[in-house]
């Protein structure tokens, strides 16, 4: 072989090596993930946080909440009755993750990995009347969960492994790039069960997250909050607005009174009798 051919095989292998190390720094970053959950006062909440390159990309708190039906057999073993796990996502869960410029995933895992939660989050550029403009969301949600499971599942027929996922076209937690997602009340998204014609029910509850655009390690940027969260906020200050409108309007009416009261009381009584005209002057 001559020094070309040499050269262009040295060249191929130098970029086999630098694949196989990328490939390497890839899954090293997946792997920088970390369980927050006991840094929070809410037993039911769980933290995760995904790290590449020594910095934070993808951060997430919640509470997870999944009702799924199961068929049993009733008494007399010949026909089925449906009943509802509720199965919460525990705090000490497994979790994986990755990040993208445009698309990011979190993986948790738990009860020896009976449970596993996906959760797709993609960014997306639109164009408005002002521009255009970017946010994003979370468009795909997986739950497989194990019905054999014994904590959960009683006697369950056809007890085994189910993969529950959500509509096509998911659009949930829409949030404008470079801020986080903020919602305390509970919201529900539907996952159709490859269980036939079983429906899973996901709600989440106390949801912090942030997917992408992460300015500072460990810390969410600016919220943006749900609107259900906004009309409560609006319902528990309205009451406070009001009184403090009707407090103010009744200050005004008492100053308004004074003045011309004290301004009546100041003026010439005239006598509307005419007799009493002589005792003037």
């Amino acid at each position: 072989m001559d020094r070309r051919g040499r050269a262009l095989l040295g060249g191929d292998r130098l970029r086999i090596l630098l694949m196989f190390f990328h490939a390497i720094a890839q899954t090293v970053a997946e792997q920088e993930v970390e369980n927050l959950s006991g840094l929070s006062t809410n037993p039911e909440k769980d933290i995760f946080v995904v790290r590449e390159n020594g910095t934070t990309c993808l951060m997430a708190e919640f509470a997870a909440k999944f009702i799924v039906p199961y068929d049993v057999w009733a008494s007399n073993y010949v026909d089925l009755i449906t009943e509802q796990a509720e199965i919460s996502l525990t705090r000490g869960a497994e979790v994986k993750g990755r990040c993208g410029h445009n698309e990011s995933e979190l993986q948790v895992f738990w009860v020896d990995r009976a449970y596993t939660l996906k959760m797709l989050f993609v960014k997306e550029s639109h164009n408005t009347s002002k521009g255009p403009e970017a946010t994003w969301k979370l468009s795909k949600v997986q739950f497989v969960y194990d019905s054999s499971e014994k904590t959960h599942f009683k006697d369950a027929v056809s007890a085994g492994k189910h993969t529950a996922n959500s509509h096509h076209h998911l659009s949930a937690l829409v949030t404008p790039a470079g801020m986080s997602y903020e919602c305390q009340a509970q919201q529900t998204i539907s996952l159709a069960s490859s269980d036939p014609q079983k429906t899973v029910t996901m709600i989440l509850s106390a949801v912090h997250i942030q997917p992408f655009d992460i300015i500072s390690d460990f810390v969410f940027s600016e919220e943006h909050k749900c609107p259900v969260d906004e009309r409560e906020q609006l319902e528990e200050t309205l009451p406070l607005i009001l009184g403090l409108i009707l407090g103010l309007v009744i200050v005004i009416t008492l100053v308004i009174y004074h003045i011309h009261h004290k301004m009546t009381a100041n003026q010439v009584q005239i006598p509307r009798d005419r007799s009493q005209y002589k005792h003037m002057g």
